[in-house]
């Protein structure tokens, strides 16, 4: 069917004229949806990882490792690694980390951790993740370095007297 049927031939430009005003906002609208979407899912990412590194820090603080993988030679620092895995809702091989400790050298590769690296019963510790997400909004791309989002995210505590 045409698109300007069952108009009378005196309003078919009125009609045609609505036609070519709806093509023309249309990207313009679906631009902005999508963008107000793509921002909402970049806060969303961020407060995850906030949560997780959270919840890592927490973990780590009682300084138990019973949630390492390996569990022939269990080490604190992948247990505290694998909480922050979980608690990331499978978002942290997406945002690809790189973990510093007490604002020491940022490091992507876990088999370079030590196994102190989160320190004693008494010691403070601040864990930073430094993230990047990638940008899917082709038009947002360019706002970003990279066409990534990147955020750091970060929790400090106290560890506990432990054994």
């Amino acid at each position: 069917m045409h698109p300007t049927a069952g108009c009378s031939s005196e309003r078919q430009r009125e009609c045609g004229a609505s036609l070519v005003e709806f093509a023309l906002l249309v990207p313009v609208l679906f631009f902005v949806m999508f963008a107000i979407i793509e921002l909402g899912v970049m806060f969303w990412v961020n407060l995850t990882m906030q949560h997780a590194v959270r919840e890592g820090v927490r973990y780590a603080v009682t300084g138990q490792s019973d949630l390492d993988p390996d569990t022939k030679n269990r080490q604190r620092y992948r247990a505290v690694i694998q909480k922050v895995k979980d608690s990331s809702m499978g978002l942290y091989e997406r945002v690809d980390p790189a973990i510093s400790l007490n604002h020491g050298t940022p490091m992507r590769d876990p088999a370079r951790f030590s196994p102190g690296m989160f320190g004693g019963p008494g010691d403070i510790m601040v864990l930073q993740l430094d993230c990047n997400w990638p940008i899917v909004t082709p038009l947002l791309q360019p706002f970003f370095t990279d066409g990534k989002y990147h955020f750091s995210v970060a929790a400090t505590m106290r560890n506990e007297e432990f054994r």
